[in-house]
């Protein structure tokens, strides 16, 4: 019978935590978790725990938080102190999910396993920070999770396990990433199992369709009315928790959340243009097609069903969203 693997982890967000959870729900043994440092948050803006150090904490699992873990870069006596909380856990291997620091080399050969990260895309296409953004924004028609045995590339390690997972017509990110975080933390555990027993069987990455994930840029949330109408739905859904999707009409700021292809091509008014309103939404021109906006917000408010939206903010034909 395989030994039983010392693991430390690091990760930070929620899709993180899941796979923490995961991991001592199986009762692998977490020596030393590894989060971000503590961020302001909320309207107070008090400093908040990450995620994955509430859970940890409420496990009595020991945390370390040093902004940097480059022992020559800019918070050295830090990284020194990650250094040694992690030489102190001991690992077998250290699990990474969406830490948000990048590992130097001393990390990466310290664990005797080396380190797994659990990656939200079917590598290579969408390496690097928002692989579930993009897949939704590029209309992908499947994504899934690869769990990778990390170098110092930019996700650009061997593959060990991979999972496909369809991306449904109405998929936000916020709903995919809820389903990418349960099949990552299945799938860890299943790796883990497998290294425990050296059952892996590293794959190289091909070198034909990389593509890169951007992190997703608040400016992106204007609306580009002169856009295909179904390219901007599916941004609306790529950008669903953050950063919505921004328009202006008469000077005010909505955001949109929802929204669905009325018309897919053909010019049918000026980009931006209201052409008609119904409960279900107001239907505005877009360079190709038209839309039916059917989930918006006003400056200040809540997110509000068409219907909910348009008693408060009338609109009608011949309005034009900027």
């Amino acid at each position: 019978m395989a030994a039983p693997l010392r693991v430390a982890f690091a990760g930070t967000p929620e899709f993180a935590a899941v796979a923490l959870q995961a991991l001592l729900d199986a009762r692998f043994e977490v020596a030393l978790v590894l989060s971000q440092p503590d961020r302001p948050a909320g309207r107070g803006m008090k400093l908040q725990a990450s995620p994955v150090k509430q859970l940890a904490v409420s496990r009595g699992i020991a945390v370390a938080q040093p902004r940097s873990l480059r022992l020559d870069g800019k918070f050295p006596e830090e990284a020194a102190a990650g250094r040694q909380a992690l030489l102190d856990a001991r690992p077998d291997v250290l699990v990474v999910a969406a830490y948000g620091l990048i590992l130097p080399q001393w990390v990466l050969t310290l664990p005797r396993l080396g380190c797994l990260n659990i990656h939200g895309s079917i590598l290579p296409r969408w390496r690097g920070a928002a692989p579930i953004h993009r897949a939704i924004e590029a209309g992908d028609a499947e994504t899934g999770i690869t769990i990778m045995q990390m170098d110092e590339g930019l996700d650009t390690g061997d593959m060990l396990l991979i999972e496909r997972l369809p991306i449904e017509p109405a998929d936000t990110t916020a709903s995919l990433h809820d389903k990418l975080a349960a099949l990552g933390g299945r799938m860890i555990v299943q790796a883990l199992e497998l290294a425990a027993r050296g059952g892996f069987h590293p794959v190289k990455q091909p070198e034909a369709g990389v593509t890169y994930a951007h992190k997703i840029e608040k400016a992106e949330s204007q609306i580009r009315w002169t856009d295909e109408a179904a390219q901007i739905a599916r941004r609306l859904r790529a950008f669903d928790p953050f950063p919505g999707g921004v328009a202006q009409v008469d000077g005010e700021a909505v955001k949109v959340w929802r929204a669905e292809v009325v018309e897919a091509s053909g010019t049918l008014g000026e980009p931006g243009a209201v052409l008609a309103v119904s409960p279900d939404g107001p239907v505005v021109a877009c360079g190709a097609g038209s839309l039916r906006l059917t989930e918006l917000q006003r400056a200040g408010g809540k997110r509000l069903p068409a219907a909910a939206f348009l008693q408060a903010r009338a609109l009608a034909p011949g309005a034009r969203f900027a």
